[in-house]
């Protein structure tokens, strides 16, 4: 393989994927366009998720849990004053009844409620255990790859129509698994009926007790109308902003969305967790969205709008720009952009083609590497690296909340940012994270293997040099994972 062969497909492991792993340069050979368009072939499914819950049933244990230690709780609480109020004399004269206020009353009130904390806490908590290996299996998946195109597709769409961890920690990584990665390589209209409609979304952006104002539900309890879900699909998951939608049609469609929830754990224990219609909270009627009426009386209404704005043309250009940015640069060519909307709206939103666009694309290749990688994608290169695959989770996940890219716990519905000017400052803290790991594993990791082996001596002179000259085997190492070869793409 010549010199020019290895260069560009390094550019491809970094700009497209997780970065180079042992064989991974040889594995992209001399078509490394090929290579990529190759890997969107072979199946995106994890085969070891079979042993995690689905989120439905994710979110009915974690609510079982949470009932069990609020009743414990309540029992420790009433055998504390029950003992309390065994334990307290009969004032003189006052026959059958306690003194008001016994001497020492406050002590005996904490003593009740030390007791209900220690019972509540003595029923573990299901939801960081499921979080962890969720997170344990998204992460060794993406060491293991060959390239990583797939798996960066499936970060990009998780972190797109993104739902907090922090609100929902029980589903964050199913939904990630049974709507987004399940759906990545599709049609953008199928990815985005599984997303609005997956009950992670709808607790995230506060629909589950939206209700019309005429619907059954709003006018027995004259409840309102919740605007975020039907906001953020405009505004974030759809047409961008600034695109010609008006606060009536985000009104509009929020009564559109009235009804959309999920069935409560403790109404049904088979069922609690998984998505409902409920029409008693249904605003009744047509509603005009963008121009068009929708009559549908049912969760179609909310589907047929779903439906348009997946086709809108601000929806290709939208979407467009966000993975041109996010893969090759924070201003993308506005050639590659147009190339890759119009082959959006030509296959009517088949992702894979438009992933397949992008780098077929000369404009996406032109560019030197001079993206800075988000946190969680120069940790991964950095792991991949060394021929590592397998994690604790609890170490890497801790590691990524230190970054500022805490996993599935983005501070707002936009998800984590893409451009260099909202990761630069964290420069400092990756310095840390690489000292750490490099200590971790300098007795079986050899950064001049690194350098010939992985990278094929496709390293700047400069990083060889400085890694050659180091005082030892850890400090080379954080020298090189902190190189730009590591750090941009």
């Amino acid at each position: 393989m010549s010199i020019s062969a290895k260069a560009e497909a390094v550019l491809a492991l970094h700009r497209f994927g997780m970065g180079p792993r042992p064989g991974s340069i040889a594995a992209v050979g001399t078509d490394p366009r090929g290579a990529l368009i190759a890997e969107l072939d072979r199946p995106l499914a994890l085969s070891a998720a079979v042993s995690l819950p689905t989120s439905a049933k994710a979110y009915r244990t974690v609510a079982d849990a949470n009932a069990r230690r609020t009743a414990r709780a309540k029992q420790a609480q009433q055998q504390a004053k029950k003992q309390q109020m065994a334990a307290t004399p009969i004032a003189a004269g006052d026959q059958g009844q306690a003194q008001a206020q016994p001497q020492g009353y406050s002590q005996e009130k904490d003593a009740a409620e030390m007791a209900a904390k220690q019972a509540a806490d003595a029923v573990p908590d299901p939801g960081r255990p499921i979080y962890l290996q969720e997170a344990k299996l998204r992460t060794e998946a993406a060491l293991a790859a060959d390239i990583g195109f797939a798996e960066r597709l499936v970060w990009f769409w998780s972190n797109h129509f993104c739902v907090s961890a922090n609100r929902i920690q029980s589903m964050s990584g199913a939904y990630e698994r049974e709507a987004v990665r399940a759906n990545a390589l599709g049609r953008f209209v199928d990815l985005l009926l599984a997303v609005e409609g997956h009950p992670a979304m709808l607790f995230y952006l506060d629909n589950l007790g939206s209700m019309g104002a005429n619907s059954i539900a709003g006018i027995n309890r004259s409840s309102g109308l919740n605007e975020n879900f039907a906001r953020e699909i405009m505004e974030l998951h759809t047409l961008g902003v600034r695109t010609g939608y008006t606060q009536d049609d985000v009104i509009s469609f929020a009564n559109v969305l009235t009804g959309w929830t999920l069935v409560p754990p403790g109404a049904d224990p088979q069922h609690g967790g998984e998505f409902t219609f409920n029409p008693r909270l249904h605003e009744p009627g047509g509603q005009i969205v963008l121009g068009k009426r929708y009559e549908q009386e049912d969760a179609e209404q909310g589907r047929a709008v779903l439906r348009d704005l997946a086709a809108h043309p601000a929806t290709a250009t939208h979407v467009a720009t966000k993975l041109a940015r996010h893969f090759v640069a924070d201003e993308p060519p506005p050639a590659l952009v147009e190339q890759m909307a119009k082959t959006f709206r030509d296959t009517e939103g088949d992702l894979k083609q438009v992933a397949i666009s992008m780098v077929s694309s000369d404009e996406a290749w032109r560019g030197p590497p001079s993206k800075l990688k988000r946190p969680g994608e120069w940790v991964v290169g950095m792991v991949r690296a060394t021929g590592i695959t397998v994690v604790d989770p609890t170490r890497f996940t801790g590691g990524q909340e230190l970054l500022g890219e805490a996993l599935w716990r983005p501070s707002a519905p936009k998800g984590y940012p893409d451009d260099e000017a909202s990761w630069i400052d964290g420069i400092g803290r990756r310095l840390d994270v690489a000292n750490n790991f490099a200590e971790r594993i300098t007795g079986m990791a050899d950064p001049q293997v690194i350098i010939e082996d992985v990278f094929t001596s496709q390293i700047a002179p400069e990083v060889k040099q400085a890694v050659g000259r180091a005082e030892s085997r850890q400090q080379a190492l954080a020298l090189l994972f902190m190189s730009a070869d590591f750090q941009r793409r």
